[in-house]
């Protein structure tokens, strides 16, 4: 059994040295002496003026990766080799070449403590070998990190300030506008859509339907192609109806501010929308107003195309209550309209409940709703990842770049020190920017564990659908149905019921009413 080598079996004056060098971006990599290797030239004529110091073989060169964490190839490569006995000294650049992160370069440190290693920072001129050393290391990174929170609330507030005002303040362009000096401009193209998009709502009170006409008429997203995947989809209608913008509104936290830029919808018709999407939101977490209708909004009059609603009677003499599904077009407008009776709501029930039964017995519809699911979330997770680490290098650039302004700053008065500010403001913008985009993406990341979890249960009860059914709630029976049923046909004269799966294949079956 080999022994890890000890640094008492090291001569004193023996220090194996290693150097590492990083560059946030691969800007400039490609060149025959880059960024990489004029830190390494420094980071030898130092090595080269002590005594006893001995460079390593091997190479730490991280290129195109931020100092905002840890996680890059080569670090973790050294930081195994101190830890193995086989490094006893580092040496940077510049401290911010180890870490930018107070508090990673703190557990750093204690890696290197426990190792018996240190470091050096040629440029800084201190080394974490003595005590005088180690205190202008906390005190630089201490001071690092106060920097990026000043930069950062001061980016808050210039953010917070100009949506105050109006001003667009960078981020996604919103379907309608494009953006021109910072400006938001009306797409007159994507804005018909727009304004088309409200009028159906108004008129239809659907998402769904509203997404399924505008696909009909081919007005598509942006850069969208004639494919299902590409279209317009329930969530993308919704984002546009909830959003103030196309009202000519600019929103900061809860708060509404009037745009500089030009609405493409009345103020009157977005409240309108509003009123709806709240009164359509109940419905859809619907838990309390008779929940008992599991089928609610489910069944239709063969007869008419109109929705079945649910609807009772009381018995005076009995105080009994029976439930039916009625034709909405007769209830509003008379049986003149539709000829369509009420169905008894029991028996509809337990027939649609059976077909189910049926069709999840032998375990095909589960696989194939757990295909469909998780082709509705695939790649998403990888996409996520590769523009975390995108934006994550944007904020470390940023972040660098403001940093050097401010150092220079100092420096400066006059003309030269306005310039500097000015470069620093859209600096400052470009982070806040960034920071924004991956709140935003964190939160949709969080969005999607949330919908696989939910997959993951809606298939698993599918997969045993007798025995989990009758243990739900009539208002998650209701919720189970609605999310595997796209609609229940029932044609009283001739005595079928048809129901049909939502995009998973065809009918569950037909039977005749008894």
């Amino acid at each position: 059994m080999s022994r890890r080598p000890t640094r008492s079996s090291v001569e004193p004056e023996a220090r194996r040295v290693a150097i590492y060098t990083r560059k946030s971006t691969t800007m400039g990599l490609e060149q025959e002496f880059n960024s990489l290797d004029s830190q390494r030239e420094s980071c030898l004529a130092y090595i080269q003026r002590q005594p006893g110091w001995k460079l390593v073989d091997e190479r730490y060169d991280d290129g195109g990766f931020t100092g905002a964490n840890i996680d890059r190839p080569a670090f973790t490569r050294l930081m195994a080799n101190v830890e193995a006995g086989k490094v006893d000294v580092i040496v940077v650049y510049k401290v911010d070449r180890l870490s930018r992160s107070l508090l990673d370069f703190v557990k750093v440190m204690e890696r290197l403590g426990a190792a018996g290693a240190s470091f050096v920072s040629v440029t800084q001129n201190f080394s974490t070998a003595d005590a005088m050393g180690r205190l202008t290391m906390n005190m630089l990174m201490s001071f690092a990190e106060f920097e990026r929170e000043m930069i950062s609330e001061r980016t808050r507030d210039k953010i917070a300030g100009a949506r105050r005002k109006g001003k667009w303040t960078g981020g996604p362009v919103p379907y309608g506008y494009s953006v021109k000096d910072k400006k938001l401009l009306v797409n007159e193209l994507e804005a018909r859509v727009v304004r088309e998009a409200f009028d159906l709502f108004l008129m239809h009170r659907q998402q769904a339907k509203v997404a399924h006409l505008l696909n009909e008429r081919m007005l598509l997203p942006r850069g969208s192609k004639v494919t299902k995947k590409l279209a317009w989809s329930k969530e993308g209608i919704g984002r546009i109806l909830k959003s103030p913008i196309y009202a000519g509104f600019m929103m900061y936290g809860d708060e509404l501010h009037p745009g500089e830029h030009p609405p493409l919808i009345e103020e009157s018709t977005y409240r309108a929308a509003q009123a709806i999407l709240a009164g359509t939101s109940r419905v859809v977490r619907w838990t309390g107003t008779n929940p008992d209708y599991v089928l609610r909004s489910l069944v239709r009059c063969a007869l008419c195309g109109d929705m079945m609603c649910p609807g009772s009677t009381t018995k005076p003499s009995t105080g009994k209550t029976h439930r039916y599904y009625r034709c909405s077009r007769r209830e509003k407008y008379g049986k003149d309209q539709c000829a369509g009776r009420p169905l008894p709501a029991a028996a509809l029930e337990e027939f649609v409940v059976a077909r189910i039964s049926n069709a999840t017995a032998d375990g095909s519809l589960a696989e194939r709703v757990a295909k469909h699911l998780e082709t509705l979330t695939a790649g998403k997770g990888e996409d996520f990842g590769k523009l975390r680490a995108e934006l994550a290098t944007k904020i470390a650039e940023s972040s660098a770049t403001a940093s050097r302004l401010t150092e220079e700053l100092v420096r400066l008065d006059g003309r030269a020190r306005e310039l500097i500010e000015q470069k620093l403001g859209v600096e400052a913008d470009r982070l806040a920017a960034s920071e924004q985009q991956l709140r935003d993406l964190e939160r949709d990341a969080a969005e999607l564990e949330i919908a696989r979890k939910d997959h993951a249960w809606f298939v698993a009860a599918l997969r045993d659908f007798a025995k989990v059914w009758v243990n739900m709630s009539p208002d998650n029976q209701g919720r189970f149905l609605r999310a595997l049923i796209d609609k229940v046909v029932v044609d009283e004269h001739k005595g079928t019921c048809r129901v049909e799966l939502i995009d998973f294949g065809a009918a569950a079956g037909t039977k005749e009413a008894a």
